[in-house]
């Protein structure tokens, strides 16, 4: 990664440098149990929550828009209507370390860069529980800017989100390489706002446009100079 075409690296968090841990089904599943919802399946509870994921609309990373996409993953599901009290335990479940793991390629990543002196940062469509979690994770001590969506008021893929962390960073977009795994959010978000972009496919196969894990990033940042 010698004479790399950047002078600092942001990214996406969930997906890119961390996954709930073992899954939100199980996440979900367990508080259920808590509150007298039975023995849920933590497949089914997946599916319905990826369909809950897929079909939400501007979503604001706010309480009322994860109670709606709670209570949609639960609906029908239990036989009694779930509480404010399941949706805060749910809610808080996310806030500890124990409810994700950070890629295994994620520290040495990060390590490799701040050995080359670029600047680090964090693009995240996130809610008030991110910088304490990074924290808990050990993962803040990398970072110099944390760009949240829900303190700027703006989520990617709006340039805004994007422009701020430029400003921060105190570098023009075009020096700037965003990794994140959503097309529409992180790449080519980025890539409207002026940044050099690289997605990341941690479950599919690697392209020209996608690679599949950060132990790569040496050779798919070399592969941007030409």
């Amino acid at each position: 990664m010698n004479a790399i075409p950047f002078q600092a690296v942001t990214f996406d968090v969930g997906g890119t440098l961390i996954e709930p841990y073992p899954s939100v089904g199980h996440v979900y599943a367990e508080v259920a149990v808590r509150h007298g919802h039975g023995n849920l399946s933590p497949t089914l509870l997946n599916q319905r929550f990826e369909e809950a994921w897929r079909g939400r609309k501007k979503f604001g990373y706010t309480l009322t828009a994860w109670s709606q996409l709670i209570e949609q993953t639960f609906a029908g599901l239990t036989e009694k209507e779930t509480t404010d009290a399941f949706f805060s335990e749910v809610y808080r479940a996310f806030e500890s370390p124990s409810a994700w793991r950070v890629f295994p390629d994620v520290l040495p990543a990060l390590n490799e860069l701040h050995q080359l002196d670029l600047k680090l940062g964090v693009i995240s469509n996130w809610d008030e529980r991110l910088r304490p979690l990074l924290e808990r994770l050990q993962l803040a001590e990398h970072f110099q800017v944390v760009i949240v969506s829900i303190e700027l008021g703006a989520h990617k893929p709006e340039p805004e989100i994007f422009r701020e962390a430029s400003k921060r960073l105190g570098l023009p977009p075009r020096s700037i390489l965003h990794i994140g795994d959503s097309e529409l959010e992180d790449y080519q978000g980025a890539k409207r706002a002026g940044f050099d972009a690289l997605r990341i496919d941690r479950r599919g196969p690697s392209d020209s446009q996608r690679f599949s894990s950060l132990a790569q990033m040496g050779e798919r940042c070399q592969a941007l100079r030409n």
